[in-house]
Parts: structure tokens; sequence; C-alpha cells
């Protein structure tokens, strides 16, 4: 992994860190990619599931219910980033921070590498049946990662093609919407993800006043997923006052 992810700096108070998965994943791989970093902080560590109803709702659900315990940390990886993102532009009052991992687009998702492939998958669960599309999935993917989706689809069907669509066509924020938030931002982005670019968390980057990251490679996640969590806080670190 590059970059530093020490700096055990404790956050302070009493500060839930909710986790939000990505398109098609689970709490189980949020918590693991999360919970030590934040427990080390002295964070209490939630998670929210995505809902067979709706993925943001679900997600907004849950942020709802953890900002009436008080001040939290977003933490979400891919579109839970992206909802985290919208939340704490719209209500930064309780969010000590967000922690993104793996951004997967700015603005409209319609074009991009994470949306094509949710919406792909969609299709393919819908005339191919769960089994077929898993099956395929966990022939070309890393054994992590297609242990972990073949897990997380199981538990999400037969809602899981309206969920990969829900989330391909969900807005993130645009760049100067950005440009407006005042929460800090961390990012933890893989350097050789095609689903979620680099690119796409050098154009946060960009566009946020109050930033950093920290970067990873794939290889890294699936020995070890607490990686992303380390990494983001190891750049919330160098932009927020630790605390003792």
């Amino acid at each position: 992994m590059r970059g530093a992810v020490g700096g055990q700096g404790r956050i302070g108070g009493m500060v839930t860190a909710l986790a939000l998965p990505g398109t098609g994943s689970d709490a189980l791989f949020a918590y693991r990619a999360f919970a030590p970093a934040m427990r080390s902080r002295g964070a209490a560590v939630v998670c929210a599931n995505p809902g067979r109803g709706g993925v943001v709702a679900a997600y907004r659900t849950a942020i709802r219910d953890a900002v009436r315990r008080g001040p939290v940390l977003l933490c979400g990886i891919s579109l839970g980033a992206v909802v985290a993102l919208d939340w704490a532009r719209e209500h930064p009052e309780n969010v000590r921070g967000v922690l993104a991992a793996l951004p997967p687009w700015t603005g409209d998702p319609d074009g991009t590498p994470a949306a094509a492939s949710a919406r792909h998958t969609a299709a393919a669960l819908r005339t191919e049946g769960l089994g077929a599309v898993s099956a395929a999935m966990a022939a070309s993917s890393p054994a992590w990662l297609a242990a972990t989706l073949t897990r997380s689809w199981r538990s999400q069907w037969p809602a899981l093609p309206d969920l990969l669509d829900e989330a391909a066509t969900t807005r993130a924020p645009g760049a100067d919407e950005l440009a407006a938030l005042t929460v800090p931002v961390a990012v933890a982005a893989a350097t050789d993800d095609p689903v979620h670019p680099y690119a796409v968390a050098r154009r946060w980057l960009a566009a946020l006043p109050t930033a950093a990251a920290e970067y990873v490679t794939l290889d890294d996640v699936g020995a070890d997923p607490s990686v992303l969590g380390y990494a983001a806080a190891a750049a919330l670190d160098r932009i927020t006052p630790r605390r003792r």
C-alpha cells in the first residue's frame, strides 16, 4: 500500500462511524474495511445494509438514525461514499467528516465504468439468473472479490438487479457541489481499479476544499480490507486536528 497508515489519533467524544457498503456489497465487507481503523481511534462502529426497497433510502435512514445519537463519521465505499457526501453536503451540522473509499463517479453516472458494470450485471441477472452470473463473476475475479460478492449477492437476491440499477442511476455531487462541502473528506483510492478509476478520486480532491487522500492497490484490499479504513483514517489525520 502506498502512503502512511499510521497516526493513531483519537477522534474524541462519543462519535459513531457509520459504514455504508458499495454497490452489490454488504455490511460485513464494510465492517471489515472500516472497523479496525475507526475502533482504534475511539469511535463506535455501525454498518448499514442495502435495503430491499432501495439502497439510497436505506443508507439515508441509517444516517438519520446515527445522527440522532450524536456526531458521526460517514464511511462509505463506492456508492456508499456518494450517499455519504450527499448527506454531508445537505446536513453538515453533525458530520465530523467523510471517509470515502473507491470513489465511483462525479455528478451524472452515465458512461462511467462503475455504472456500466452495475447495469450489465443487473441485465445478466435478469436473463441468466443468480447462479450463472455468480459463477461467471467468480471465474473472472480475484478470490477475495468472488467470495465477497457471492455472499452479498445471495443475501440481496431477488432484489439485487433492481438495487444495481438504482445504484447506476444515483447522481453524485458535481464539482460545484463538492467545492461547497464544509466537512473534511478523506479519500482512499485504488491506483489499479478499472471500475473505480484513480482519475475520479483526483477529480474529487481537486474540487473539495478540505480533503486529503491515501492510495492502495486491489491486492492490498484483497489481502486485508482494513487497508481501506486505515488509508482513509491516515488521510483524515492530515486534515483534522488529532484529539487526545
